[in-house]
């Protein structure tokens, strides 16, 4: 699974209608309304490389009222359980 982050500068006046219509998008898991330089971040989920031109420029930038995208591909995936399961190896009573 390839994971991209998408940070969206949008239309202000209309980001939680352009966040409704990025959420519906298939490949979009969630999409966050944030503070700062970017109005919204979208997280992308698909199994090629390939696929992110389909869902990113071919569909998230051509959601109305998106103005600029930019794009970070996740190379690894780190949770607190994944750390929790990590540190423990070897530390059996």
């Amino acid at each position: 699974m390839i994971t991209a982050i998408v940070l969206v500068k949008s239309s202000v006046d209309k980001i939680p209608e352009i966040a409704e219509q990025i959420a519906a998008l298939e490949s979009v898991t969630e999409v966050y309304s944030v503070t700062g330089g970017w109005d919204l971040i979208a997280i992308v989920r698909v199994r090629a490389h390939e696929e992110l031109a389909d869902v990113i420029p071919g569909q998230v930038n051509k959601v109305p009222g998106v103005e600029h995208t930019e794009t970070h591909v996740a190379f690894r995936t780190y949770s607190t359980h994944d750390l929790d399961a990590a540190f423990a190896i070897g530390l059996d009573d």
